[in-house]
This record gives C-alpha cells, structure tokens and sequence, in this order.
C-alpha cells in the first residue's frame, strides 16, 4: 500500500510541476526579454520544487518496485496533464488524443494490478 502511495506521490509532484512550468512560461508573456525577471518567477521554483520532490520520492519507488512496472505508471501524468490543459488552460483536445488517454488509462489498470 505504501508503495502505491509513494507511487501517486511521484506521479501527482511531477505533473503539478509541469503545471506549474506552464504558468511561469505563461507570467513571461508581458515581461521584457532577458532572464533576471524570469528566474525570479514564483512558478519556476515550485516548478522546480515539485519536479525535485518527485525526483526523491521516484527514487523511494524504485526501491520497492521494478523499474518496468514503476515506469509506466507514470504515464498517469499524461493523463492528469490532458485534463488540466483542457480544463485550466481551455486547450482544444480532439477525439485521438482522448482516446490516448483511455488507452493510457487501461494499460495503467492493467499493470497496477501487479502493484
């Protein structure tokens, strides 16, 4: 069970730190060129808070799961990246790519009842 949660936990910091790169490429639109107002950006850091958590937290997965298992799980992120983008930032997904994420959902399905 622990496993599992680590597992989520790894998956839910990675994508919010996808999100989270969304929303700092998003704040630079009105900002002037060159980096000194960018890297003070909020959304970098917890971009790069996030994605440092899942890291630590992807290497405790690994430690109680094969990497052939554990990795494909992580393709959830996909997924919850699919709905956020559709949800959050109105991006238009087509029928394919909804369909992806169906499939993505039933291969995760079926490996997690190796977990």
């Amino acid at each position: 069970m622990i496993t599992l949660l680590l597992l989520l936990a790894a998956c839910l910091l990675t994508c919010m730190g996808q999100i989270a790169q969304k929303f700092a490429v998003e704040s630079w639109r009105d900002m002037p060129d060159g980096w000194g107002l960018k890297l003070r950006s909020p959304w970098l850091w917890a971009a790069l808070v996030c994605l440092g958590l899942g890291l630590l937290v992807w290497l405790l997965v690994l430690q109680r799961l094969e990497v052939g298992i554990a990795y494909p799980m992580l393709s959830l992120n996909f997924v919850l990246v699919t709905l956020v983008a559709r949800f959050v930032f109105h991006e238009p997904i087509d029928g394919r790519h909804w369909l992806g994420v169906a499939l993505v959902i039933a291969g995760v399905v079926l490996l997690g009842r190796q977990v």
